[in-house]
């Protein structure tokens, strides 16, 4: 399990202060707690709301964030099985930052860039349905089906909506 753990400290390096093993967690792959001296979740927020805030505080505070991983669980076995296979590491990268957001927000915090978020899960939407990656970044193309402009009403349908007042 270690192999899991080096790889999610890798790629998370930078959000996360520590990434370990967890023995609490029963039905969760992973969740995200704080350091003992760090905020929680809704202090987070409450001190983001505040109009006076410090950014050196908000900075420091705000980075205590710690990953703890199931290692029972389903998902985090086959990502070490993937880890330890060698196979598509760009796809292991987006799957660890994926469940690190999803902890993020079942632990009750907030996303930095909620739009990386989106884009991840498009990209593994567009993985499942087999979208190939070059027709992604191509200009989606509406199919020629005639007019997408509504027919203009009838006369006799104003007149029936004049009368409803």
């Amino acid at each position: 399990m270690s192999l899991c753990v080096k790889m999610s400290r890798k790629f998370l390096a930078r959000v996360s202060e520590k990434v370990s093993i967890s023995n609490r967690l029963t039905s969760s792959p992973c969740c995200v707690v704080t350091s003992e001296f760090g905020w929680s979740a809704n202090m987070e927020r409450i001190m983001k709301a505040q109009a006076l805030r410090d950014s050196s505080t908000m900075g420091y505070m705000a980075a205590k964030k710690q990953l703890e991983l199931n290692p029972y669980h389903p998902m985090i076995k086959a990502l070490k099985d993937q880890f330890e296979s060698g196979d598509s590491i760009k796809l292991a990268k987006d799957l660890v930052q994926l469940l690190y957001d999803t902890a993020l927000l079942s632990s009750g915090f907030s996303l930095t860039d909620p739009k990386i978020h989106a884009k991840s899960i498009h990209h593994l939407v567009c993985m499942c349905l087999d979208i190939p990656d070059e027709e992604m970044k191509g200009k989606c193309v509406a199919a020629d089906n005639g007019p997408t402009v509504a027919p203009p009403a009838e006369a006799g349908d104003d007149a029936g909506m004049e009368e409803v007042d």
